[in-house]
This record gives structure tokens, sequence and C-alpha cells, in this order.
């Protein structure tokens, strides 16, 4: 049986990298008393695979993690035991039982959409940014390839930039859907590419996206076969 958990990283666990993550993950599951998978092999591990890691210091509405279970469970009884076993930041918002041979988060995954709060008020200078980036036939950042400093056009990735004011803090705030196909771009790779260059103040993942056709699908929408809903709150 394999279910997908997705929850939520927000508030100062934020700056818990992702291997930290996957060691909480772990620990709650042992917590809730789960029969997870174990590989084979001189050195076992726990059949668990997450989606596209999430930089520290960045939030998320939506992160998802995969465990392959030893014996059938139900949904309720797992989301309520991961629920209390897990801290603060890390909430559990669903979980859903997934078809054995769906594609694994990191081959499915198309698209992340990022919400971006800048320090500045400046909402027409904001705009002309991004308005120009999306204007640009391209946009090229430099990397390190394989030791090696490389040039990479970015205009393909960036599916879709707009420019609000967040209504909290009237301050500007960028909305931008970048790809994860080939070599994934990072907000903080879009961000530099901006001229001029914005103060931030908050990054938040709120959706990934799948594509499905002609139209796409977050990762709890594929392959699920039932999912339950957990009363999520602070544990």
């Amino acid at each position: 049986m394999i279910v997908r958990l997705r929850f939520t990283k927000n508030g100062k666990i934020r700056f818990i990298g992702h291997r930290d993550v996957a060691r909480i993950f772990e620990r709650a599951l042992r917590t809730a008393g789960l029969a997870v998978a174990y590989s084979e092999g001189f050195s076992p591990r726990p059949k668990v695979a997450f989606g596209l890691a999430l930089s520290v210091g960045y939030e998320s509405d939506n992160e998802y993690l995969d465990v392959v279970l030893a014996q059938p469970e139900d949904l309720e009884d797992v989301a309520n035991r991961l629920t209390a076993a897990l801290p603060a930041g890390l909430d559990l918002l669903e979980v859903g039982e997934i078809d054995r041979h769906a594609n694994s988060l990191m081959e499915a995954v198309t698209s992340c959409e990022w919400v971006i709060d800048l320090a500045t008020d400046d909402e027409a200078a904001v705009r002309a940014s991004v308005d120009a980036m999306i204007a640009a036939d391209r946009v090229v950042i430099t990397r390190e390839r394989k030791g090696k400093t490389v040039e990479d056009n970015i205009r393909p990735d960036l599916l879709s930039l707009k420019v609000s004011m967040n209504p909290e803090t009237s301050t500007a705030r960028i909305t931008a859907e970048l790809s994860t196909e080939g070599r994934s771009l990072r907000p903080a790779e879009f961000l530099g590419a901006l001229e001029p260059s914005f103060e931030v103040t908050r990054v938040r993942r709120t959706h990934q996206w799948i594509s499905h056709g002609d139209t796409r699908i977050e990762p709890h929408e594929a392959d699920v076969s039932r999912a339950a809903h957990p009363n999520v709150g602070a544990s």
C-alpha cells in the first residue's frame, strides 16, 4: 500500500532543511506506529519518497511525501496518528492511497507556483521589471554545472508572472509559475535575474502542478483512489 501525504511547512520550521524534515517524518512514522516497508540489502532504508526539495527559509502550503506501507491501513487512522506525531508547522492536510504504478513525485511534477512578497511598496517599479522580463526573448543566468560555469536561458521556464499588492502589508507581491522540467528553475534564480533587484520578505510555494492532457492537476488529485482529511491543527 502506498500513501501520499500532503502537508504544510510554515512558520519557524521553514528554517529546517530538507534532510532534517525527512528525519522528522521518519521519526513521526515510527511514533505513529505505522508499518513502513524497508528496502532490502546491507543498509535497509524506509521506502519514503519526497517531492521537489524546498529551500531553507521558504514556506509551503502543499508539500508531498509518498510512503510505502508493509500492510494495509485505514487512511483516517493514519491521518490522525501522524497529525499527533508531527511538530507545529508541519501540519498534515490529507492522506490518500495512490496506485502502485503511479509516477514518482519527482517525475510527475512539471511546474510550481510561488508567491513572493517584496519589501517595496512600489508596485509600478516591480511591474515594469517583470514586464521587461516577460517581453525579453532571452533571460540568461549563470549556473555551476559539473564544476564549470555555464549560461542558461530561463525564459522558457517562466510560465506565468503576475504582480499584485499584498493586502496585509501593502507591499508588492509576485506570483510566479516556474517550470520544474529539465533543470528546475528556483525562485532565487528568477529573482536574481530581475532588474533591478528587490528585497524579499517571504517566499511561499502554493501549488505543485502535474500536466494532465490539456489541463493540470496537483499531486493529491493524481492516481489517488481515496483520501482522508484530518482536522488540521498545531500538535
